[in-house]
């Protein structure tokens, strides 16, 4: 069989462009949520306000592309990893989905009254737009490094004994302010270059702050998972080319199991140091002022810090704390070969024209947004 169709060459090259969609969404889609983030504390006024507002007005729509783009992914390519992640999570992604609608609403609606009142609710809910998801989002990678409560039965039929309030565990809760510091720090870059003064000025120095918090973050994690975070191993050989069913293997807990990785490749071990040593060249590019390179190096630590969580539980995609031999893997969750060689002919195809597109748009609309463009119109973005 031709290496390029092999069904274990596709798994893995499925598990790579599901990495590469999560990134895409988290470097896209994650300086629109940090300028939420940032919005009720960086606008002094409502023109500056505005500003904040209108920097990502044009863009925001398309950045969610990735958003359903990975969703799309998960549900053809790895069916029960979708199967468990939504409805397992089916509050927590309720809870996301309010507050991602509160963003199109408030963009819609913020500037289409002059009481201040009114518009200062809605700077506050399109805070809660972009603070709410970066942190569930961040929340329930924390508990795919934990164990997800689930197992199946011999027919393959899913039972999930957790609950909303159980994700929160203390590990998640640390991933989840990863995951608000990083996309803060990125967002406040993307406002220092797109912002006109004092904007501008008052992002360079929050989103400086917001890649120290990162950096002590990651720190305490690596930490925490080399001492204290029971991770998964599977024990003997799992074979690489069968249907999948996660029935078939064995697995046991032990500390230190999410390093495993990087002791066999030690090369590896220039992800997480990427996403730390990008987030501090951010903080100096940051105070020279070099807007568009901060906002390349933030971009670069926030797709190594997705990238680190996806090279440490490999092959594990869904592990379960409930029964660990029905943990989801890379080898027994994904489609047939069939579908992932069809999905992959289709990626081929469509993805270098979404890129394309995107930077055709980011060129076009390259430039500050200033107080005298968004004051034109009084009932615009």
């Amino acid at each position: 069989m031709p290496a390029f169709v092999d069904y274990e060459f596709l798994r893995v090259v499925w598990w790579l462009l599901l990495g590469v969609l999560l990134a895409g969404f988290a470097v896209m889609d994650g300086f629109d949520l940090g300028t939420g983030i940032w919005l009720p504390f960086l606008g002094k006024t409502d023109s500056e306000r505005r500003i904040i507002i209108n920097t990502v007005g044009p863009v925001w729509e398309g950045n969610q592309v990735w958003l359903i783009l990975g969703g799309g992914a998960i549900f053809a390519a790895w069916p029960p990893v979708y199967a468990v992640a939504f409805s397992g999570f089916y509050l927590a992604m309720f809870l996301v989905l309010c507050s991602l609608i509160l963003r199109p609403v408030g963009f819609k609606y913020r500037s289409k009254l002059e009481d201040p009142r009114w518009r200062t609710t809605w700077d506050w809910l399109l805070f809660v737009g972009g603070f709410v998801p970066a942190l569930v989002f961040g929340v329930a990678v924390g508990n795919a490094l934990l164990g997800v409560p689930f197992r199946f039965d011999s027919d393959l039929r899913m039972t999930y004994e957790g609950g909303l309030l159980g994700l929160f565990r203390p590990l998640a809760l640390l991933t989840g302010l990863v995951s608000v510091a990083m996309l803060a720090m990125h967002g406040g870059a993307y406002l220092a270059a797109k912002a006109e003064e004092p904007v501008a000025s008052r992002a360079r120095r929050a989103a400086a702050l917001a890649a120290m918090t990162l950096i002590v973050l990651l720190i305490v994690g690596a930490v925490w998972t080399a001492n204290g975070l029971a991770g998964y191993r599977i024990v003997g050989v799992l074979a690489h080319n069968l249907p999948s069913n996660p029935l078939h293997k064995q697995v046991v807990r032990e500390t230190g199991a999410w390093l495993a990785n990087y002791a066999a490749m030690p090369v590896l071990a220039l992800v997480p140091a990427l996403a730390v040593g990008a987030a501090a060249f951010a903080i100096a590019a940051l105070r020279a002022a070099r807007d568009s390179l901060a906002v390349f190096l933030t971009g670069v630590s926030v797709a190594c810090v997705v990238a680190t969580a996806g090279v440490s539980m490999f092959p594990f995609i869904l592990p379960s704390d409930l029964v660990p031999a029905m943990s989801l893997t890379v080898w027994d969750a994904s489609s047939s070969r069939s579908t992932l060689l069809l999905m992959l002919a289709a990626t081929l195809l469509f993805m270098p024209i979404i890129l394309v597109y995107t930077a055709f748009v980011y060129r076009v609309l390259r430039g500050r947004v200033t107080a005298k463009r968004v004051e034109s119109d009084g009932h615009s973005y």
